[in-house]
């Protein structure tokens, strides 16, 4: 549970619009953002001017804003992903102090990559960061960002789309803990993101690349496969499920399509594997407790 933990919600409330507006007149926060106090007071004049419960719309005029929370839903930050042609800038803040040094912006950081990359389709990342911004600077290093450019006031940074899948396959994205992908799941699931791409589909494409890929009639009885039935704990609530393809789902509760947040958040882990998952605007603590059923082992190879 001291893993740091984000996760990026696309849905700007007006309690978050304030939140921005906070941080943004923090000078120790906004030291080194060259446009925070226009934004700070475009924000105040939207929240007068805009008489409604959401404002998402608003934040994602020129590119893509999320509000990141820690592990017990409370937003501590944001990212801003802006499209530039075939490449994607990120902006990054954290904006309570109190949550300096505890590695949110890391994690904040590989939570943007997956959407610039998974969703958005960029084919560069790119991050602007004033020479005197020592912590950002440490932290798009250790994330395997490379310095493409400098000035005495400014360095540029930058994580392509190749390095970036080959730094997630070799699991140096942060990741705490490996999962386990057959190769026949992996290659029908690739085909089946690949007709689906877009924000709901970004963990599952993400999780897929990460896996470490085993062969059918190798992987360990334990593991969560496709089409497996496994005894999950949802925080304190049991449950039964079958894991399945989207087709397969049929509604019920039991049928888990992989397309679904937990259906996601459990392929490839084993038992006794817990991780924390945002789930309908909430964090939830998942953990596997039994895999009663396994196609690849009980020598089910042909699904």
């Amino acid at each position: 549970m001291s893993e740091p933990f984000i996760s990026l919600c696309p849905e700007i409330t007006r309690a978050n619009a304030f939140h921005l507006i906070d941080w943004l007149e923090d000078e120790s926060v906004v030291r080194y953002l060259s446009d925070s106090r226009h934004v700070s007071r475009s924000i105040e004049q939207v929240v007068q001017r805009v008489q409604l419960p959401i404002l998402t719309h608003v934040f994602n005029q020129g590119g893509r804003f999320f509000m990141a929370y820690d592990r017990h839903d409370e937003p501590v930050g944001f990212v801003r992903l802006v499209r530039t042609g075939q490449d994607c800038e990120i902006v990054l803040v954290i904006g309570n102090r109190d949550n300096w040094g505890r590695k949110l912006g890391a994690s904040a950081l590989r939570e943007g990559m997956k959407f610039a990359f998974f969703d958005m389709r960029a084919e560069k990342l790119i991050a602007r960061i004033h020479t005197e911004n020592a912590r950002s600077l440490g932290t798009f290093l250790r994330c395997g960002f490379v310095l493409e450019r400098e000035t005495s006031a400014m360095k540029s940074f930058a994580m392509t789309s190749e390095r970036y899948l080959q730094r997630l396959r070799a699991g140096r994205m942060g990741a705490s803990s490996e999962i386990y992908i057959t190769e026949i799941d992996q290659t029908r699931l690739r085909r089946l993101v690949a007709l689906e791409p877009g924000p709901d589909t970004v963990d599952l494409a993400h999780e897929i690349e990460r896996a470490v890929v085993v062969d059918s009639r190798q992987v360990d009885g334990d593991v969560v496969t496709m089409n497996s039935r496994a005894r999950l704990r949802l925080d304190d609530d049991a449950m039964e499920v079958d894991l399945v393809y989207p087709d397969d789902a049929d509604g019920s509760a039991d049928k888990l399509s992989v397309f679904s947040d937990v259906g996601s958040a459990i392929l490839g882990y084993r038992e006794g594997d817990a991780i924390d998952w945002r789930i309908h605007h909430r964090t939830r603590r998942i953990r596997v407790e039994k895999v009663l059923y396994q196609p690849e082992a009980a020598g089910d190879f042909h699904r």
